[in-house]
């Protein structure tokens, strides 16, 4: 718990360090445990390594919700959301290669790109919403067509680019935006939509009690920690499991 003047609770920064280890842990799962269990096959022998796999994974539905969270608190109170969205791109591009290592054990992997450009995506659409909120001279009808075609959009370069989450991560921040005025129900919308995507995400919905002890803080200033401990922890779990004799194995 964090106390931040006179309000307690759980400020943006003990949010991000959450959603920061979940990711770390299901990470430590898909790029190690991973390889572990095609190198060895599952069989009976391997059956307790692929339990621990599996709980680590549902561990980790947590991250992705937070982080869709808190760029929505950063779009909304950012003081330049251009910056905001250069960032996220820059570091999307930083982090392709030690994303594809790590999940594909490639170097290049065209198939499959990193979740930064899926958060860029969603920032897109967001800016996309912005946008037609100003246009005070607008209609009630021709905005909801004009936020739609910018979801729609979003939704199918996400796709169309194969990044992590997809349309449906898109879809989760458009949707989260949209139920911002109730913290709760923004991340029980988000992992709803995230569950219709895969089950698998089903244990996203513990994300409902941190969020619902956020006090609107930003806590301790961990802007860059996010942005660089991405392609560096994927890097070195890469290089663990190449330590390990597990570089050479092809997750895709």
């Amino acid at each position: 718990m964090e106390t931040i003047g006179k309000k307690k609770g759980l400020a943006g920064s003990s949010l991000k360090m959450i959603a920061i280890i979940t990711m770390f842990i299901d990470h430590t799962a898909a790029v190690i445990l991973e390889r572990m269990l095609y190198g060895q096959g599952l069989s009976p022998e391997t059956m307790n390594l692929y339990i621990v796999y599996m709980v680590m994974r549902l561990i980790g539905r947590l991250g992705f919700p937070i982080f869709c969270f808190l760029l929505i608190e950063g779009f909304c109170y950012t003081r330049n959301v251009k910056k905001y969205a250069l960032r996220l791109f820059l570091f999307a591009l930083i982090s392709e290669v030690p994303f594809d290592l790590g999940f594909i054990g490639n170097t290049f992997y065209w198939q499959y790109q990193n979740v930064f450009f899926t958060l860029f995506i969603g920032l897109l659409v967001l800016m996309g919403f912005r946008f037609a909120e100003e246009k005070t001279e607008w209609g009630k009808p021709f905005l909801i067509v004009f936020d739609f075609l910018v979801l729609a959009a979003g939704m199918y370069a996400a796709d169309w680019l194969m990044t992590d989450y997809g349309g449906m991560g898109v879809l989760a921040i458009a949707a989260m935006y949209l139920f911002r005025k109730n913290r709760v129900l923004e991340a029980g919308i988000g992992c709803t939509v995230l569950t219709m995507m895969s089950l698998n995400e089903i244990t996203a919905f513990f994300v409902l009690i941190p969020i619902h002890k956020y006090n609107g803080k930003r806590g301790w200033n961990l802007k860059w920690v996010f942005y660089v401990f991405y392609p560096l922890h994927i890097l070195l779990l890469y290089l663990i499991a190449y330590a390990m004799g597990l570089g050479n194995i092809m997750l895709r």
